[in-house]
């Protein structure tokens, strides 16, 4: 085996093994034979012809030399001469000098990826977004929404066209069963901005479908023709900007309009949500399916801050009520035991959620209109907020779920696949 400095001559030059060699002194001009004739010096100053034979131009200024001597005196070497010793000179010198320096190579530090960071945006939005005052104040319920269309956008920023055509499965939960649908990154993009456009025309913005809006709204309705018409488009990131555009426009009308407008209805097919609702509802999507590009391009990606993380997680948690009510209408649930008059304490469950963004809520089991109470509690169901998150936008099943539970088993059941069902497409 060879040491890491020895060459065993079958590297060859320009090739992939070769190694970088500091080349052996060259020989001095002289070993190679007798000195070419000196060029003729001019005799300087007066003063009679030297005794000796050579010619008076070869001789120096200095005085004859006396003595035994009888050959020629020596003679100073030339300027090419000169140059030709120079050279050999600094290549030994610089040969010492590197096999000097050679052993400091490895005390110098690793070279570092120039590659920046991978996370280093999201954390300069997130400071950005955190220490700089609007000019006009954006309504509390709709700071999320403005949060994550920006981190998104940032995402899809780094991205190439490639990336845009990656596969992108959605899931969700239909109320009975996981269902999934195959998409690509740009489909994604156009189910958010086809479903954000029934927030835009309750504001009086323009719809992004056109007329090709369905007659019945409701975001699936409104993604299938969307996505009718993305087929025929060949650039995939042509959803990017009028996505982007109409985020902007919905974050600039709710903070134009002032605090009058958060009550205002909007549909959602077979359900309506207040503007306020409405906001955080999109901003929990959002935050969602850019989840989901990012696990398709292998992207980090990281989730809401603390506080706006709350506002989702009490928005799913406000809804529970109305969707326990919808899944008894549809069969799908136990018919509740004990209705109490509105605005009365009835029967809850406990929900805890852990974590960044978590809290206590009581959950009431048998009527919306009833109020959740400590004093009716009856059972327990704690949840890490991830996987509160996970389960309500149908990423993982109800049977899946990690859940700390005490009490009625039935009722943490129901709250269960009640979150579950708060997803869709």
């Amino acid at each position: 085996m060879r040491g890491p400095d020895e060459w065993d001559g079958r590297e060859r030059s320009g090739g992939p093994g070769e190694r970088p060699r500091i080349p052996s002194p060259r020989p001095a001009a002289e070993d190679h034979g007798p000195l070419p004739d000196l060029p003729p010096v001019p005799h300087r100053g007066p003063g009679p012809t030297p005794p000796h034979h050579a010619p008076a131009e070869y001789e120096s200024d200095d005085d004859p030399v006396t003595g035994d001597d009888t050959g020629p005196p020596p003679t100073a070497p030339s300027h090419k001469v000169l140059k030709s010793l120079l050279g050999a000179w600094a290549l030994a010198a610089c040969a010492e000098e590197a096999l000097r320096l050679r052993d400091a190579v490895g005390l110098l530090h690793p070279a570092d990826s120039l590659d920046l960071d991978p996370l280093l945006r999201s954390r300069v939005l997130e400071g950005c977004l955190g220490r700089r005052p609007p000019r006009i104040p954006v309504p509390e319920w709709a700071t999320p929404f403005d949060a994550e269309a920006a981190k998104l956008d940032a995402l899809l920023r780094d991205m190439g066209e490639s990336e845009w055509r990656a596969p992108v499965r959605l899931r969700w939960f239909d109320g009975r069963e996981p269902v999934e649908r195959d998409t690509t990154v740009a489909g994604v993009i156009g189910h958010l901005m086809a479903v954000d456009g029934m927030v835009a025309t309750s504001l009086g913005l323009p719809d992004p479908l056109g007329p090709a809006a369905p007659e019945h709204p409701g975001p699936r309705r409104r993604t299938e023709a969307y996505w009718r018409a993305l087929g025929e488009e060949r650039d995939p990131r042509a959803p990017h900007d009028p996505w982007r555009e109409q985020s902007q426009a919905l974050i600039r009308t709710a903070s134009f309009a002032g605090g009058g407008v958060a009550e205002l209805s909007v549909p959602y097919g077979k359900f309506d949500l207040a503007l306020r609702d409405a906001f955080l509802d999109r901003a929990f999507e959002t935050w969602v399916h850019a989840g989901d590009i990012a696990d398709a391009v292998d992207y980090p990606y990281k989730p809401p801050a603390a506080g706006h993380l709350h506002l989702l997680v009490d928005l799913a948690a406000r809804l529970l009520p109305t969707t326990l009510a919808q899944r008894r209408r549809d069969g799908l649930a136990a018919p509740p035991q004990q209705l109490v008059a509105a605005g009365a304490p009835g029967r809850s469950l406990h929900l805890e959620v852990e974590g960044s963004g978590g809290g206590d809520w009581y959950i009431a089991l048998d009527s919306p209109a009833a109020v959740g109470s400590p004093e009716c509690t009856v059972a327990h169901l704690a949840l890490d907020s991830d996987e509160f998150c996970q389960l309500a936008a149908g990423h993982i099943s109800p049977e899946e779920t990690a859940a700390g539970q005490t009490g009625e088993r039935e009722a943490i059941r129901e709250v269960l696949f009640a979150t579950a069902a708060l997803s869709r497409l």
